[in-house]
């Protein structure tokens, strides 16, 4: 497979930074809410386009009835930022979609807009993330900081939610299996499909059968056959060239065919499978071998599309064995119906009798690969069960995050021009917090996270062995003492406009899998657990508690009783 860049497709011209334009051409500076331009236009025309804003962009709740996320679409957050012009034509568009009242001296600002005043601050990507607490920290003139709201939302939103998907899918599966993401074909759109595929392998899967996201990422692919090139053959005689040179190159079988049929006449007669199967399907049998003759060192077959047990096992256990006559070790089967746990047994039970019986190394270890329309539920209830299965696809519930359709990120303003700024509701979930913040994860002596908690920008950072007071933001009730013995700053510069702060760089996504993995791996198992998880402790420290609460007394209207 052709080599990916660290950041995405190759063809693209870097910036003055070194950044990739956005994988997907469609992410420019028009992929917005046309209100991003209204208010940008009144911004300007009020004169207020240039006062420096602070956004906080965040989630309220954990997706799928979790207590955790994770964090992804920051990388093509910064390409979008490192690459955000306006082209003639679209400020021709912009021009013609708002009122003609508006004057030709904004277009002229629109021209001469990018992000080199912007300054991002970011949790990494791949970082195991919590409710209110800012995924990215936005600064910059609030004309520009506005107009990439929608954007912004657009790239964390699904990306953090299809990473989320996949790893609740390989917590529920266990490390030792092999997941491999089978959604192209059922994902929302091309960009959804590239989309899914890259989350998920930051999520912890293995691979994809996504050619493209293979090329545009370097993710392992992975792929064998469909039930139709089983159901395409007649039988073995449409087979014209059956020869197979050796492994080794030492020797060729003239009559492939033969030897197969050879093997399946063996089987028939085994002592430890006698009567377990008959005369099996010839039209399989003939693709198998067409299967294994075409990838002699990656034969794995699809079972099913006849009877499993009495034709595609035994059909594939044939091919098989003639195949380690000449060197070469068949990589395993595909389940895509019928009861998993038990045909994935029965499997086990028949590659291993076929082991003993006939001193095959190994062939007891043949890959089970299971697929049909998998989720979290389902691979639950197969652990449940017991099975055999050493790899699930998972392709519709994973990409299209059945289960919950959105993640509901915001983007909220915090601050303008060093004044702080809070917005209320009635529903206090919807209350931000506000002012320029910093935030750390504080660890406990078991090398878990115990909490998250934001501090005023200014504050003095959590140290090492000092008790620290953590409030809940919200509930007066909710505090506790913490003494972290390891202390985590969250939020690092990965845009600096023109601070002059050191830019982290942008790693390969392979990289960001194993922070992905190392991350989940460090979490207490019951923040992960799939019914009733514990809720991970998200705070504020006590002076800015009482901020908060200062400044939701000082902006909330006083009723007056007639």
């Amino acid at each position: 497979m052709e080599a990916a860049v660290a950041n995405g497709p190759k063809k693209q011209e870097k910036t003055a930074g070194g950044i990739d334009g956005p994988t997907n051409p469609m992410v420019t500076p028009l992929l917005t809410d046309l209100y991003q331009f209204t208010m940008a236009y009144a911004y300007w025309k009020a004169g207020k386009h240039t006062e420096r804003a602070v956004f906080d962009l965040y989630f309220r709740k954990n997706p799928f009835g979790g207590e955790f996320t994770v964090f992804a679409g920051l990388e093509e957050c910064i390409k979008l930022i490192a690459n955000f012009r306006f082209t003639e034509d679209e400020i021709a568009f912009i021009k013609a979609s708002l009122p003609p009242t508006c004057e030709d001296g904004f277009y002229d600002y629109l021209r001469g807009t990018d992000c080199s005043d912007v300054e991002i601050h970011a949790i990494s990507e791949g970082f195991v993330v919590f409710p209110k607490i800012p995924l990215m920290r936005i600064e910059g003139p609030i004309a520009v900081v506005q107009l990439l709201e929608t954007p912004l939302i657009n790239l964390i939103n699904y990306a953090s939610l299809v990473a989320t998907n996949a790893a609740r899918h390989r917590f529920v599966a266990g490390k030792s299996k092999l997941l491999l993401e089978f959604g192209l074909r059922r994902a929302q759109g091309p960009d959804g499909g590239i989309g899914a595929s890259k989350y998920c392998y930051m999520g912890g899967f293995d691979a994809t059968s996504n050619v493209a996201a293979g090329k545009l990422f370097g993710i392992p692919l992975r792929g064998t056959h469909s039930h139709a090139f089983v159901s395409s053959f007649m039988s073995p005689d449409e087979i014209i060239d059956k020869s197979l040179q050796s492994c080794d190159g030492s020797n060729a079988c003239e009559d492939f065919v033969s030897s197969v049929q050879l093997w399946l006449s063996k089987l028939k007669r085994s002592h430890l499978l006698g009567g377990i199967f008959g005369e099996t399907n010839q039209s399989e049998l003939a693709a198998f071998i067409s299967y294994a003759l075409a990838f002699p060192n990656a034969f794995l077959a699809l079972v099913d599309t006849y009877d499993v047990m009495r034709s595609g096992i035994p059909n594939f256990c044939a091919v098989a064995l003639a195949l380690n006559d000449f060197g070469y070790k068949a990589v395993g089967i595909r389940l895509d119906s019928g009861d998993l746990a038990y045909l994935s047994s029965e499997t086990r039970k028949f590659f291993q009798a076929i082991e003993k019986e006939f001193k095959v190394p190994d062939f007891g270890n043949l890959n089970i690969t299971a697929s049909n329309d998998l989720n979290e539920e389902t691979i639950d209830a197969l652990n449940k069960q017991g099975h055999e299965v050493d790899a699930f696809g998972i392709g519709t519930h994973l990409v299209t995050c059945y289960a919950q359709p959105a993640l509901g990120v915001v983007f909220k303003l915090v601050e303008i021009n060093n004044q702080p700024r809070i917005k209320l509701s009635e529903d206090v979930s919807k209350v931000s917090i506000p002012c320029k913040k910093r935030c750390y994860r504080l660890y406990g002596k078991e090398g878990y996270p115990l909490v998250d908690i934001m501090t005023g920008e200014n504050e003095p950072p959590p140290k090492v062995g000092e008790r620290i007071l953590c409030r809940h933001p919200f509930n007066e009730s909710k505090r506790a003492y913490v003494v972290p013995q390891c202390v985590e700053e969250l939020l690092k510069c990965y845009w600096t406009g023109r601070s002059g702060k050191d830019r982290e760089e942008l790693p390969p996504i392979k990289l960001i899998r194993e922070r992905c993995i190392k991350q989940l791996g460090q979490m207490r198992p019951d923040h992960m657990r799939r019914l009733n998880p514990t809720p991970y402790k998200v705070s504020v420290s006590a002076k800015l508690y009482d901020f908060i609460h200062f400044l939701w007394l000082n902006e909330a209207p006083v009723g007056e009783l007639q």
